[in-house]
């Protein structure tokens, strides 16, 4: 093999259980130190980053607001216990009209609020009203004031019912309904005219009932920064899904896969594909269910009770008829090229067959994967405990604003003009980078614990390959903990630059077309034709380095695994291989990667669509509990029972790799015939240009 002449493979010299033996075992040294130490430094920043996530965040920020003491509403805090009270419900109706005209310099975060436990509705025969918390001269318990529906109007002092007729408070007039919009009081322009009639005649101040009052509120709740909270609010609402359907449901449908795949080789690329279209169009119908375009179980930014004829738009809707579209497009395309891909599954059939032989000679290969997937499960529930946190940290601090607002102070017992600003969480950028580095962290470590697997796994199928396939001596004792116990000693920094070159890759692609996404809003996209065939061809070509890296990589740990070799070298010798033997085993492989990607496609699809069930319950349309939208819990239980669905299928994926690199490398040592290559392999290529024709 060029580049790899200082690496003794088994040769015809009749000494082959030694040399066979010595192939994994033999003589090695620590490699890439440099980047072990660079991913313990990692590690180390991700618990700082974490703590400090910990440390000041608090998770009820994502979907409840703040009142005007810059209390969260939900939250247990020094003075009051609102745990009950979520809403969250503006106070003076004027505040929140001056705040939708334009130029006016009044903002909504600076407008009176107050928690609640519901929205109020204006009465029918009298006026109602909201008062502030009971605190000062007003001898009541929390309990009590909202038992008397938030209203002590009636046991004030006559001075205190002219501050609150001048809309200062304590109290203030409920005279426009309202609906819970994701735990925010929205107000419906329909003053009640008998609580109007009510007002004026007390000579109250003129109330402003313009339509500007329903938009202001609406426009603050679809901002993209509150949708973007409360979709990662309903990641954190849906744990227990997560758990079920991207833990649990992906772990046993993946060892199910490997059991029937072990007995049952023949039938299942042929299951496999029946599987994938029915769950890909499966989840493509409840995507239109929730989209409106089926039935009428669209999703709704109301929360609790409404009138049916009052609705109200949310991003989330539109977000999920987008993902609707474009699972439509999906859809159609993988259809397609899985019927178009039926006439080859021959050629897959035989190729699986070979690591079924190897699955059953070595049994630990089936059990192994539930050890990363044990350790990547507590690496992922603390990894979005932290992300939770971070997402939500910042400091509530009081806005300074200029608008002329007054309001009653009970503890001070007088009107205050000067600390009557709302509050805001302020968010400084060193948040927004701790956040970018804590989703690379995520994916750097997935990686890496799927290239420990793949080595693992990698290191024990070469046992068997140069033990020419038998349960002999010259297999190692117990293949899979040898080769664990190899990693862990010498090849830990080579998995972790294999995985950083995968991240980094993968990450900048995500930020190329990120900036390409704003680009293109921005309406700056290059103009003239050259330019545009440079970038879209850019973006082709960082598509093809990621997909060519992966593919590296993957052959690298083999590699790694059988000679113990650095990550750079290794992948040259892997490289050198794959290109050497490129028209023997290009089509075998790509044949069974793609059922094998079908596989984990089918796992995923099914945790999707079990998510959507379990969302669709009650406990998940409730006040407390409701999910705003089932999208990003879909998308997360989706990669989650991908990933599981890697951690397992990679033990065929890596059996199938090895054994073909190791046939390549064996057919080189010994002049075009593979001396330790099992009769079902040989037999595989010996049929690969039969089955060529046959397919065409």
């Amino acid at each position: 093999m060029r580049g790899s002449t200082n690496v003794k493979y088994p040769s015809s010299d009749g000494n082959d259980a030694a040399n066979a033996n010595g192939i994994i075992k033999h003589n090695r040294k620590c490699r890439d130190v440099v980047f072990l130490v660079l991913f313990i430094a990692f590690w180390i920043a991700m618990i700082v980053n974490s703590s400090f996530g910990f440390n000041q965040g608090n998770p009820l920020r994502l979907n409840f607001g703040l009142d005007y003491k810059g209390n969260v509403c939900g939250g247990k805090h020094k003075d009051f216990n609102l745990r009950e009270l979520e809403l969250k419900y503006y106070v003076n109706p004027n505040q929140v009209y001056q705040s939708g005209i334009k130029n006016s310099g009044v903002q909504l975060s600076n407008a009176r609020t107050i928690c609640l436990m519901d929205c109020p509705i204006p009465s029918e025969d009298s006026l109602n009203w909201v008062c502030d918390y009971p605190e000062g001269d007003i001898r009541l318990s929390l309990d009590d004031w909202i038992d008397m529906n938030y209203d002590y109007f009636a046991d004030l002092t006559p001075e205190l019912r002219n501050t609150s007729l001048q809309l200062q408070g304590p109290c203030y007039p409920v005279i426009f309904p309202s609906v819970n919009v994701y735990w925010s009081c929205q107000f419906i322009d329909q003053p009640s005219n008998v609580s109007l009639t009510h007002w004026k005649q007390m000579n109250g101040v003129t109330i402003n009932d313009d339509m500007v009052i329903d938009k202001s509120i609406h426009n603050a709740i679809n901002a993209r920064s509150s949708v973007l909270k409360r979709y990662v609010a309903d990641v954190g609402k849906s744990w227990p899904v997560l758990i079920v359907c991207g833990g649990l449901l992906p772990l046993l449908l993946s060892m199910l896969w490997l059991l029937t795949i072990r007995h049952f080789v023949a039938a299942m690329p042929w299951v496999t594909v029946f599987l994938f279209n029915g769950l890909i169009i499966s989840v493509t119908m409840f995507y239109y269910l929730k989209a409106g375009w089926i039935g009428n179980d669209a999703i709704s930014p109301i929360i609790g009770e409404h009138d049916s004829y009052y609705r109200v738009s949310a991003r989330e809707l539109h977000h999920i008829r987008a993902a609707a579209f474009l699972m439509t497009c999906v859809m159609i395309v993988a259809v397609l090229s899985s019927i178009a891909i039926v006439r080859r599954i021959l050629m897959a059939t035989s190729v699986l067959k070979v690591a079924a032989k190897v699955i059953g000679e070595v049994d630990a290969l089936i059990i192994f994967p539930v050890i990363p997937y044990t350790i990547l499960t507590i690496f992922y529930m603390f990894w979005l405990s932290a992300a939770l946190n971070l997402f939500s940290s910042g400091q509530i601090v009081s806005n300074d604003c200029n608008t002329n607002c007054c309001a009653y102070d009970l503890k001070a017992k007088r009107v205050n003009c000067n600390d009557c600003c709302g509050y805001s969480i302020h968010y400084t950028p060193h948040i927004g980078a701790s956040i970018l580095f804590h989703l690379f962290g995520c994916y750097w470590a997935t990686q890496f614990i799927i290239a420990c697997s793949s080595t693992v796994i990698a290191g024990s199928v070469a046992s068997y390959y140069w033990a020419r396939g038998e349960s002999s001596a010259t297999i190692p004792f117990r293949p899979v903990f040898s080769s664990m116990k190899l990693l862990m000693r010498y090849s830990l920094g080579s998995v972790a630059i294999g995985s950083l070159v995968v991240s980094f890759v993968e990450s900048t692609r995500f930020i190329l077309e990120a900036i390409r996404r704003r680009l293109k809003v921005a309406d700056i996209m290059p103009e003239s034709w050259i330019k545009r065939m440079m970038f879209y061809t850019s973006r082709f070509c960082l598509k093809c380095i990621e997909l060519t890296v992966k593919c590296v990589n993957r052959n690298a740990y083999i590699m790694i695994a059988i000679t113990g070799k650095g990550f750079f070298r290794a992948s040259e010798m892997a490289t050198d291989l794959i290109i050497s033997n490129i028209l023997r085993i290009g089509r075998v492989n790509v044949i069974g990667d793609v059922i094998l990607f079908l596989g984990k496609l089918c796992v995923s699809l099914a945790s999707a669509l079990f998510a959507f069930l379990m969302l669709d319950t009650h406990k998940y349309k409730s006040s407390h509990n409701k999910i705003t939208s089932p999208l990003l819990p879909v998308l997360a239980c989706w990669g989650l029972g991908y990933v599981v669905a890697t951690l397992f299928f990679t033990v065929v994926e890596m059996s199938i790799d090895t054994i073909i690199l190791s046939y390549c490398q064996d057919s080189e040592e010994h002049q075009g015939t593979a001396h330790y290559a099992p009769s079902l392999l040989i037999e595989t290529f010996d049929e690969q240009n039969e089955l060529s024709r046959i397919g065409q």
